[in-house]
């Protein structure tokens, strides 16, 4: 594969809210003391009146967001991943998922974070949050996004504005490759296949996506058909996708930043389950926390967790020996 061009999410993000806030006056962004982190100041620079800093206070962010919501807003609320949820699942759950106006489930808030994952290895296994996508796939009304790239991004970003409802969407620390080009339509509930295959399945979102085509070339040069698949839209996830998948190569590896256990391989094992079984393999943090990383150290740190392109190439050639 050609060296990928690389792009920063927090950036793009940044530059997306801008654009639904030019398209709709009733956007409104807020932050707890990371907003020149996650670049949303920029918002407030364009936009002051819509824009509020409630300080180091994760738990007053998203019950201010909820508020602003019930009066009418589109509330964006941005922090860390390991702030939300980690400090605010009561008010999450209580306060945007809970309420629900009539005809309508839970509020119109939408909690963007950075820095999810092993990748932000600087922060130490304090603040690697692996654990937000179980948490917040299993919260009622919310819908969880985990984007690969800067396009998934902006796209998502003008998705989340224009629909109704609570969602969550988890951004990496560092930059990303880009992925998907501009045309590539972003659905809810809809996975994208960016590289068919007929002999396995590679699963991925967020930065192992890219890591999936790079193990799928890998493979190619073997002889091995791979299919990848995106799967961005984490909850609700992609049940038909994914059953045609498993039904056309009989095998599938998921790949995430995140524990195996309650995040997106959990999440495709109980799809498949379901509707037409076969072997998974699931590759993320193996029930244990992260750990300090320097910048240059952080693929050390995916490699001891598994969560590379050639650690994916490998398991997809032991789990084809179990097809059924």
């Amino acid at each position: 594969m050609n060296d990928p061009v690389m792009t920063d999410m927090r950036t793009q993000y940044a530059k997306s809210l801008i654009q639904v806030g030019k398209e709709n006056p009733n956007v409104v962004v807020l932050g707890a003391d990371t907003t020149d982190s996650l670049k949303t100041s920029s918002f407030g620079k364009e936009f002051p009146e819509r824009f509020f800093n409630v300080g180091i206070a994760e738990a007053n962010l998203v019950t201010v967001s909820a508020g602003l919501a019930v009066s009418g807003k589109i509330s964006f609320a941005s922090t860390y991943a390991i702030f939300l949820p980690g400090r605010a699942v009561d008010q999450i759950r209580n306060n945007v998922a809970y309420p629900s106006p009539p005809n309508r489930q839970g509020l119109n808030v939408k909690l963007v974070v950075s820095h999810g994952g092993l990748s932000v290895g600087p922060d130490g296994g304090s603040h690697q949050q692996i654990e937000d996508i179980a948490i917040m796939r299993a919260i009622p009304n919310f819908r969880v996004f985990i984007p690969s790239d800067t396009v998934a991004v902006s796209k998502l970003t003008h998705l989340m504005a224009n629909e109704y409802g609570p969602f969550y969407m988890r951004m990496a620390r560092s930059k990303t490759p880009l992925v998907h080009s501009e045309s590539q339509e972003f659905k809810i509930g809809k996975g994208i296949t960016l590289r068919d295959g007929s002999d396995c399945t590679i699963a991925a979102c967020g930065i192992t996506v890219r890591m999936a085509l790079e193990a799928a070339e890998i493979l190619h040069n073997e002889g091995i058909s791979c299919r990848v698949l995106d799967m961005f839209s984490v909850k609700p996830i992609d049940h038909d996708l994914l059953e045609k998948a498993a039904r056309e190569t009989g095998c599938i590896v998921t790949a995430e930043e995140h524990n195996i256990f309650g995040g997106l391989g959990s999440a495709i094992a109980e799809s498949v389950s379901e509707s037409y079984p076969v072997p998974i393999k699931r590759i993320g943090a193996q029930d244990m926390f992260g750990e300090s990383a320097r910048d240059n150290e952080v693929g050390l740190l995916l490699e001891k967790h598994g969560i590379t392109s050639f650690n994916m190439a490998k398991q997809v050639k032991e789990i084809r020996n179990k097809k059924i």
